[in-house]
């Protein structure tokens, strides 16, 4: 188990389904409520004086882990997570969230259990859950889970990372662990090598440490509030292949945070290369910001984290001189 690929989830083949998924979404609402932005992190309606920016992720096969270790309370911390952090990219507010669950085999402590992380993770992101729907489905094979958010957004305000220009920094804010991306990879590295979700990863078991929730960076709208930043990155699936959301440029990381445990392990596990560990995970760095040097500055000051990198003219994804892009 060398890659993403070999455990079933090839990053290119997605992009190519997707491209050809949207070649054929080609009709615009007529009237008000037009979209001002699309295939961000976000997107944005035109909503007069704001916008209504809108999003929708899953925690994806993290949940095989929760049945596993038979433990679905955290699982909606991610679901939420997953959601706002991508609209704190564009730096709008969440408010609101609707969910979608799916199961073979509905059961009232799993449901409650779900209930509790998602409770628990609005409350971090201040937002409201208002609805959602639950469906009982033959061909779904244990629990699914996912949501959509929505929040608003000033419109002169909004970060899409048209700003970033060469010289700026890159910096980095930590991640919690692995959060909801490339479990994939890593159920199936923990698996094939013959090792069980309860054996000891440091005080605690492989099992919880891969459910540790995704952290809410709800600290960055203050941060866009008081500074000029010029583009964000929630690091997800594809590591650090989500800055080219951002702005055609070469994306230099020549000092990234030191990653967690978990990702040392899971790469010697597999004797995976590196820069294909930083095309899959996050790696310990879940968010980015790209700004000036004197704002990364003050952002050593406020937030735990660091400058991880910079970017120059040019193209392409660079770890160290890896461009891992390609």
């Amino acid at each position: 188990m060398k890659s993403y690929a070999d455990a079933g989830v090839d990053i290119k083949k997605e992009e190519k389904a997707v491209k050809s998924l949207i070649s054929g979404l080609k009709f615009v609402r007529k009237g008000s409520g037009q979209p001002i932005l699309t295939n961000h992190y976000a997107s944005v309606i035109d909503a007069g004086e704001f916008g209504i920016a809108i999003t929708t992720d899953g925690v994806g096969t993290k949940i095989k882990v929760a049945e596993i270790m038979n433990n679905f309370r955290t699982i909606g911390i991610d679901c939420v997570a997953m959601n706002v952090n991508d609209l704190y990219a564009i730096n709008a507010e969440p408010v609101a969230m609707v969910d979608y669950i799916a199961t073979n085999r509905p059961d009232e402590r799993v449901m409650a259990e779900i209930g509790e992380g998602l409770n628990k993770g609005c409350e971090m992101a201040n937002i409201t859950l208002v609805g959602g729907e639950t469906a009982t489905l033959d061909i779904v094979s244990g629990w699914d889970l996912s949501g959509t958010v929505i929040g608003f957004v000033d419109k002169n305000r909004m970060i899409t990372g048209e700003g970033i220009r060469h010289g700026d920094l890159i910096f980095a804010i930590p991640s919690t662990g692995i959060h909801s991306n490339g479990l994939t990879l890593a159920r199936k590295l923990v698996e094939e090598n013959g090792l069980s979700y309860h054996d000891r990863f440091e005080n605690h078991t492989i099992g919880e440490e891969l459910l540790v929730p995704t952290r809410i960076y709800s600290e960055v709208l203050g941060v866009a509030r008081e500074h000029d930043i010029h583009g964000m990155a929630h690091i997800t699936g594809g590591g650090l292949l989500n800055l080219k959301r951002l702005k055609k440029a070469r994306f230099v990381i020549d000092r990234p945070l030191k990653p967690h445990k978990i990702f040392t392990f899971l790469q010697e596990l597999g004797g995976i290369e590196t820069d294909e560990m930083y095309r899959t995970f996050n790696m310990g760095m879940g968010f980015m910001l790209i700004c000036d040097e004197g704002t990364a500055e003050e952002l050593r000051r406020k937030l735990d984290g660091d400058v991880v990198g910079h970017v120059e003219e040019g193209e392409g994804i660079y770890l160290n001189e890896v461009r891992v892009d390609v």
